[in-house]
């Protein structure tokens, strides 16, 4: 055995040994177990990776966010109801043609508009189809995936996002019909007993599944874990919670090997419950927010849009701008995905009649620069005692 090995291989020579239970090398047992984990198959092209990352970067390009327009026949009763208004389809169709044809001063702050598969079907009153009228603008046309929540057994009331049977079918389909980017939105709540780690789990599971597929689809997922803001519990509590259901999203987006140049995260902000007797400062809920995610959302990531979450529009710019100006460093794109906080005032505005349509554009086009200011960190609150100031809370809020 005249040749000895290098001091340097002490350590893995000394490591080669049999195990004294079962024979087997230790360094083989290693190699097995490493093989057997970290072992990827090229799962998209680099052609396929370019487009996604480009395609999330227009969306949140600076100063650009999304409007969230895609609530489900359901929701549009509850938007349209309180203002008069029969929730019909030609009434719909009205309702989201006065948002998509507003001037071109919405072309500086939307970057992508999310769509109801009812609405990326829909054309206007000059038979344009909706998803060809935004195309043309320049923004992104997005679609909703999920086919809503349902109950998780063995959990007190939690639950888990239908819609993965036929997703990738449904996505080639959107994909030739002229979507790039899809929404998925997962439901956690905060309570004595909630989130249970299975629900965590299992949607944090579900999510990475729903980006995989869109991804083999050339469609860019918008990650949306929305922690409810029903209850009484603290701005501490909700970041805590926060940082664990966003560390558990991005070790299963790891684990399927989503390409996280080419997604977006859409979370809510770390605010206290609804019911929380203590009030916190704007600046307070942008540092924590920015901690929860400097904490747990990997730089790779292109933008994180976030949801308004029941915050009056007023609320939801101001704590988006104080987002942006909160002295963190922050890797990402830090802009809005609103659909309340970008429409209540135009729903008020507008009460179904045709002679009110310009006003409730322009109340449209008032909160879409007021949020991409924000998401520049430019914006100046003017809005005290107006519409834009009433809360927008729903309990348990549903699709």
């Amino acid at each position: 055995m005249g040749n000895s090995a290098p001091a340097s291989d002490s350590g893995s020579r000394s490591e080669d040994r049999s195990s004294p239970n079962t024979g087997t090398s230790v360094s083989a047992k290693a190699t097995s177990l490493s093989a057997t984990m970290t072992h990827q198959f090229p799962a998209l092209t680099t052609e396929q990776k370019k487009e996604l990352q480009e395609i999330a970067q227009r969306i949140v390009a600076p100063g650009k966010g999304i409007l969230a327009a895609d609530e489900s026949t359901g929701s549009m009763a509850k938007r349209l109801n309180p203002i008069g208004v029969e929730n019909t389809e030609e009434n719909r169709r009205r309702y989201r043609q006065l948002l998509f044809t507003a001037d071109e001063r919405i072309d500086s702050c939307i970057g992508g508009v999310i769509f109801f598969h009812e609405t990326l079907y829909q054309k206007t009153d000059d038979g344009i189809p909706f998803a060809k009228l935004i195309k043309d603008r320049g923004i992104v046309v997005g679609i909703k995936v999920d086919k809503g929540v349902v109950p998780l057994a063995g959990t007190n009331g939690e639950t888990t996002t239908q819609g993965l049977d036929g997703l990738s079918e449904r996505c080639a389909q959107y994909k030739k019909d002229g979507a790039d980017f899809a929404k998925w939105r997962s439901v956690l709540k905060i309570s004595d007993t909630t989130p249970s780690e299975l629900a965590i789990l299992e949607n944090a599971n579900v999510l990475a599944r729903y980006a995989s597929i869109c991804q083999q689809n050339g469609i860019v997922p918008i990650v949306e874990p929305e922690i409810l803001p029903d209850g009484d519990h603290d701005l501490k509590r909700c970041q805590y919670v926060t940082e664990k259901v966003l560390a558990a999203v991005y070790k299963a987006l790891s684990d399927h090997h989503v390409y996280l140049e080419g997604t977006l995260l859409k979370p809510n902000m770390v605010t206290p419950g609804h019911s929380c007797p203590t009030k916190y400062s704007n600046q307070e809920i942008a540092m924590a927010t920015v901690t929860a995610l400097r904490r747990t959302v990997p730089p790779a990531v292109t933008g994180v849009t976030f949801l308004s979450g029941g915050q009056s529009e007023e609320e939801a710019s101001v704590n988006l701008n104080a987002i942006n100006t909160c002295r963190l460093v922050k890797p990402w794109a830090l802009t809005f995905s609103y659909g309340r906080a970008l429409q209540a005032s135009a729903l008020s505005a507008w009460k179904g009649e045709l002679s009110n349509e310009k006003a409730a554009t322009e109340e449209f086009i008032k909160r879409a620069e007021a949020n991409g200011l924000a998401a520049l960190g430019k914006y100046a609150s003017s809005a005290s005692g107006s519409a834009a100031s009433q809360s927008l809370y729903v309990a348990n809020h549903a699709y």
